[in-house]
């Protein structure tokens, strides 16, 4: 199953590429971007509108004539899904043309959510979502799919991803899984890109060119857009920058991976295997809300989490370090792709203000041409959701109209 595939004049995929981004625009703004005449303009805005793509939306301001007519997508012409497929949570929307938020779920993946549950899952809240909404299976455009790397864009599969609590994800046909069971077509992409395509969404008004995007959490992913499209290499690349060496000869966190490398300090699974080697060293010390010490194959993630927000001193040592190693992984990132906006996103960016003020404080120190070049870091606009709406703003640059 594919996107429509009707034919369409290059102009009319023009129009409706400029009403996506612009939000509105009027006839003189696309007179501007097309090679058509006064008249065939009119009779192609026209077409769209009695299509129900395009609607106009008011009239713009005079310049000494007639007030321009303004014309917007038509909100209601068609409906998209954005899912986020990732280790710790997975994440659901549903949005309209205007990219409006009609319904948003969020669920943990633990050990049970298998494939086969996991694509349950998906179906029970498209169809609860499309029931709540009085939405047809014929009005949705399509889903996409952010999810997990390495996949084949081509075969629409997950190839080989690592720390899913539930096994069975490996060779995975998750999207011809899903078109089997929503009836509608699917798009898979690697989550990091998606959700750099949702926060450059977010910045369309500001002609952000050249953004970096990296995600802290189980692993490391990460992905990079230059001049407004996504960086592709030869194979799918999102999780390299877990390999990069930080460490000549440092630990490895996985038996294939790098000696020394960034996923090896800056990860969950990283954080937690440090924190039960020292705690059966007796190098550090834990203690839970009651004072009793937990034993160290217990301490999980959420168990130093809770441990930060309670500021005891061995977790924030811990997760300081961390912050630190990736702020070090960022400045080599940045120092090759010299970014304007660089987005962090994952578990441990949430952890802790002091985790997002460290990496980039150390990133900072360590960016070469500091002088003549800066580059902006946040969490983002879109934060949690950026996946899973990123996925659905990719349906929509991709819709054949």
């Amino acid at each position: 199953m594919s996107m429509r595939t009707t034919a369409i004049p290059t102009a009319k995929k023009l129009v409706y590429e400029l009403a996506l981004t612009k939000g509105i625009v009027s006839k003189s703004e696309l007179m501007d971007q097309l090679a058509l005449t006064s008249s065939s303009l009119t009779r192609l805005l026209e077409e769209m509108t009695a299509e129900g793509l395009l609607q106009e939306g008011g009239r713009g301001d005079s310049t000494g004539g007639r007030r321009p007519i303004l014309y917007r997508l038509n909100a209601r012409y068609g409906y998209v899904w954005g899912l986020e497929i990732s280790r710790l949570y997975s994440s659901l929307g549903l949005f309209d043309l205007h990219m409006n938020p009609l319904r948003l779920t969020r669920w943990r993946m633990d050990a049970s959510m298998t494939p086969e549950r996991l694509v349950a899952h998906v179906e029970a809240e498209v169809r609860a979502g499309m029931e709540e909404q009085g939405i047809r299976t014929a009005q949705i455009l399509g889903m996409g799919i952010g999810a997990v790397g390495p996949l084949d864009q081509r075969t629409g599969r997950l190839l080989s991803p690592l720390f899913f609590p539930a096994g069975g994800y490996a060779d995975l046909p998750i999207r011809d899984l899903l078109e089997q069971r929503l009836g509608f077509p699917c798009m898979l992409e690697n989550g990091a890109n998606t959700a750099l395509i949702g926060e450059h969404w977010m910045l369309r008004g500001e002609d952000v060119r050249h953004m970096l995007y990296v995600h802290a959490g189980a692993g490391l992913r990460s992905a990079m857009m230059s001049n407004g499209r996504i960086v592709y290499g030869a194979i799918d690349p999102e999780g390299a920058i877990g390999q990069m060496i930080v460490q000549v000869d440092g630990p490895r966190l996985q038996e294939n991976g790098n000696y020394g490398a960034l996923e090896a300090f800056a990860s969950v699974q990283a954080l937690e295997k440090r924190a039960r080697t020292q705690l059966r060293s007796g190098s550090g010390a834990l203690a839970l809300p009651d004072s009793r010490p937990p034993a160290p194959d217990a301490v999980s993630y959420d168990t130093l989490l809770e441990a930060l927000r309670r500021d005891d001193p061995f977790a924030r040592e811990l997760f300081a370090q961390s912050a630190s190693y990736l702020g070090v992984g960022l400045a080599n990132l940045i120092n090759i792709l010299h970014p304007e906006r660089v987005i962090l996103g994952g578990a441990l960016i949430a952890s802790h203000e002091m985790f997002f003020e460290t990496a980039t404080r150390v990133a900072g120190q360590n960016i070469y041409y500091s002088s003549d070049y800066r580059p902006s870091f946040s969490k983002g606009e879109l934060k949690e959701d950026a996946v899973a709406t990123g996925a659905a703003v990719m349906v929509l640059r991709n819709l054949k109209v």
